[in-house]
């Protein structure tokens, strides 16, 4: 099994580095030593966490969950491998109304996502999606990964049609401006 998943991070990684592209950004997640992860132009990515020294690469879950990560719109969450989260202005009461294409671009968060011990974990729950699944909420809103965005610390759902929205690690929902707000491709 493991050397299943060293396979698949190595086909990852391989992945990654072929669709390049990326800027160089700078991800650094707080709690005790925090962590950088460093995005060149060529698509790599690293994670180094201070507590232990450990060195993880880009799409390698960092084990530590939902996450918080500093980004050029401040103190956001991020999935484990350390994607940007976001959440749909559209979904009221605690649903998601994201289901077919608007999902296979936002995916949802499955609902057993471990959170970080960074975060308030009471922030946290669960929504039940119409195909019987569970979603990972924040303040009860259910949340999403943008699949455009190619590297660990990328925004560029920022704003799309002006209801994706990336989150604080308080759970609320950060507005700031960013290339692409406005944009109608959700």
């Amino acid at each position: 099994m493991k050397k299943l998943n060293l396979a698949l991070i190595g086909a990852a990684l391989l992945l990654v580095a072929a669709c390049g592209g990326g800027s160089d950004t700078t991800t650094t997640v707080g709690g005790d030593g925090g962590a950088t992860t460093t995005v060149g132009d060529d698509g790599g990515a690293s994670t180094t966490t201070g507590g232990d020294g450990s060195t993880t690469t880009a799409g390698e879950a960092t084990g530590d969950g939902v996450q918080a990560a500093e980004s050029d719109l401040g103190t956001i969450l991020v999935d484990p491998e350390g994607f940007t989260l976001y959440i749909f202005t559209m979904d009221a009461g605690g649903e998601s109304t994201c289901y077919e294409s608007c999902a296979a671009t936002w995916p949802p968060v499955p609902g057993d996502t471990p959170i970080g011990a960074d975060l308030d974990a009471s922030l946290f729950g669960t929504t039940a999606r119409t195909d019987g699944t569970e979603q990972l909420t924040v303040n009860g809103q259910p949340l999403y990964r943008y699949s455009p965005d190619a590297n660990p610390g990328d925004t560029t759902g920022q704003g799309v049609g002006g209801v994706w929205f990336v989150v604080g690690t308080d759970g609320a929902m950060i507005e700031a401006s960013a290339a692409g707000y406005g944009r109608a491709d959700y």
